[in-house]
């Protein structure tokens, strides 16, 4: 586990990336997507959860541009109130790009198969639906992705598989926008859906306040399985 620089597509800097490594390589690559906390613990263990399946996962600094290194947690108010205002101010356009660059670097890797997949969370479930519409990356995966149904003029550049995993109960994205999103994907050939009846936003987020050990379960071993049939 270490950390690695990564250089930006518009020639603006580096910024930093969490990356860990399997045991075996070359291996398929995973692009972890941070939530509004950035790079911190909670991304770190999903990125060496993943090297530990066998994956090559870098979580990237998404919000270099605004403070590069933010690590907070969900455990505060202060902290809650940092991380919307890193949201707030963070452009989704250069989010994209940089998460581009991360699966570049990935794949200039001699540790790599040479394919590449995202995984997002909040934000991130946001950005991996992003990164499926706008980018070459082989495989998506997006978790309780928030304002997917603004993005939905975007669904037509969908060329290879996602996977959205939904909370039924989800705060942070209105009912009536997860409606749409579920009506207008639901015959995609290259989209699978999964709602999550009961829970709330981020109930994979170990350690959190909505945490669901049973669905997170579930959601984690489809993702897998979902992997595994689309970077092997």
């Amino acid at each position: 586990m270490t950390d690695v620089k990564i250089t930006s597509k518009d020639g603006s800097g580096s910024f930093a990336g969490y990356l860990a490594k399997p045991k075996s390589t070359p291996a398929p690559g995973i692009v972890v997507i941070q939530e509004i906390f950035g790079v911190n613990k909670v991304m770190q263990d999903i990125c060496d959860w993943l090297a530990g399946e066998g994956y090559l996962a870098c979580c990237p600094d998404l919000f270099w541009r605004l403070e590069p290194g933010v690590q907070l947690t969900d455990q505060t108010e202060e902290e809650w109130q940092q991380a919307f205002g890193y949201m707030q101010r963070f452009d989704v356009d250069k989010g994209v790009e940089d998460l581009q660059a991360t699966a570049d670097f990935l794949r200039n890797q001699n540790t790599c198969t040479g394919k590449v997949g995202s995984i997002g969370y909040c934000l991130g479930g946001k950005l991996a639906f992003m990164m499926a519409t706008r980018t070459d990356a082989d495989a998506n995966v997006s978790y309780y992705g928030v304002g997917l149904d603004a993005l939905l003029g975007e669904a037509g550049s969908i060329k290879n598989p996602l996977l959205l995993h939904i909370a039924s109960e989800d705060e942070f994205f209105p009912a009536e926008g997860r409606e749409k999103v579920q009506t207008e994907l639901a015959d995609h050939p290259q989209v699978t859906m999964h709602v999550y009846e009961g829970n709330n936003h981020a109930f994979a987020r170990e350690g959190g306040k909505h945490y669901d050990p049973e669905a997170a379960e579930t959601a984690n071993s489809r993702t897998l399985a979902f992997l595994k049939s689309n970077l092997s």
